[in-house]
């Protein structure tokens, strides 16, 4: 896929901006296209304590068909809403609460129906996932939001800014497969993963090896995130549309594509593919950075996340 040149600001630049984060000590974010570099002192990967929370309120929310567990920072900050991956839960965001609530965001992440501390209600009836989250919007009396989504929590993201594109602001979507349902998508991730693929350990599939083997200590909390996600049953919500390439390029919204070098899931080659038919979204890439890049490398997520969202407008 082609890329602007970064020195003919002539040539009708868009948006488009691609970061790649070395791993080099004392190496800095490297960009090209339309956007920024963004500075990083000091070893790009290392390992990062979970910092302390910020105060939050915990409820379960009463919503039609459903209950369901969320934390809010509160305050009168823009909201942002995070949205959890298949295998973790509104307490997989530890490295995010913290910094974005510092920043003036109004942080808010839910637990999916039959996710840790949420009910799942009938699962002959899982709901659609982009209903639950209007309802919890509507239920926090919230205007415009930010969604903040990775992985499986991608497709429900872009399912509800096809249903309700005016109650959204921007879209950051982290590590995501999509749900896109064309046939040449389909192709390519079948040659990604064979099957014996979906038998092997979470934290093999998700977890990039120099995070496995750099942070014991962050893979066992992971872990342990990844054990208390499901207690029972797992629940797999619907989409209320069918999500396609079409409707992908339908989506106008400020919108950041990100993904690990190393992930399994969605290698950059899938976010170039994905980028292809949003043209408008910044593209940004973090070596050494698996399917979990929030997690694994949070300090440099979080400086990208935040930048994007300073910048971005509403569509």
């Amino acid at each position: 896929m082609d890329h602007d040149n970064p020195h003919d600001r002539s040539a009708g630049m868009d948006r488009r901006w691609l970061l790649c984060a070395t791993a080099a000590v004392g190496a800095g974010l490297v960009a090209t296209g339309g956007g920024s570099a963004l500075a990083a002192s000091g070893p790009v990967w290392a390992p990062v304590p979970i910092p302390p929370q910020a105060p939050a309120h915990e409820d379960i929310a009463e919503l039609p068909g459903t209950r369901l567990w969320y934390w809010d920072t509160g305050g009168p900050g823009r909201p942002v809403i995070l949205l959890h991956a298949g295998t973790q839960s509104a307490a997989g965001w530890p490295y995010q609460q913290p910094v974005l609530a510092m920043a003036g965001y109004r942080v808010i992440a839910y637990s999916r129906r039959g996710y840790y501390k949420s009910d799942p209600g009938n699962p002959a009836d899982p709901g659609i996932a982009s209903d639950d989250l209007h309802n919890l919007i509507n239920h926090l009396k919230l205007d415009k939001v930010d969604l903040v989504a990775t992985a499986q929590g991608g497709f429900f993201a872009l399912d509800y800014v096809l249903s309700y594109p005016d109650k959204v602001r921007s879209l950051a979507i982290v590590a995501s497969l999509m749900g896109i349902t064309d046939p040449d998508y389909v192709e390519v991730n079948a040659r990604l993963r064979p099957k014996f693929f979906a038998t092997l350990p979470h934290d093999f599939q998700e977890l990039s090896p120099s995070y496995r083997a750099g942070n014991p200590a962050g893979l066992a909390a992971w872990q342990e995130l990844d054990h208390a996600a499901v207690p029972g049953t797992r629940i797999t919500p619907k989409t209320r549309h069918v999500l396609t390439w079409a409707k992908l390029e339908s989506i106008k919204h400020p919108t950041l594509l990100l993904t690990g070098e190393s992930d399994l899931y969605v290698p950059p080659s899938l976010l170039r593919m994905q980028a292809q038919h949003m043209p408008h979204a910044d593209v940004v890439t973090i070596a050494e950075a698996g399917h979990s890049p929030y997690w694994e490398q949070p300090t440099i997520f979080n400086e990208i996340l935040l930048a994007f969202l300073a910048r971005a407008i509403s569509p």
